[in-house]
């Protein structure tokens, strides 16, 4: 079973719970959650994700992607803007 840490959000047109690491360059969309079961290994990260902002509900935006191989991201939550790895946005489940 997965677990995630959800709320209410705007409805999406991508598939439920994607990955923010996959979203497309300037598109908005809202946290979902975060992928609670990678908490064994990632707990810390996952805090630390939490602490900056990605609550359940925020806008988020991928700003800019590295070149070459898009690592790391640029990401815009609420007013701030974060460099992220892939892995770490992966974490973060989006709905647009």
């Amino acid at each position: 079973m997965e677990a995630v840490i959800a709320m209410d959000a705007p409805a999406s047109a991508q598939a439920p719970g994607s990955g923010l690491a996959d979203l497309p360059l300037r598109t908005d969309a809202w946290v979902q959650g975060l992928h609670m079961e990678a908490a064994a290994l990632d707990g810390d990260l996952l805090l630390r994700l939490l602490e900056i902002g990605f609550l359940p509900g925020e806008r988020v935006r991928v700003v800019a992607r590295s070149f070459p191989g898009g690592d790391p991201l640029a990401v815009r939550v609420g007013r701030s803007t974060f460099a992220l790895r892939r892995r770490e946005a992966a974490l973060v489940r989006i709905g647009t």
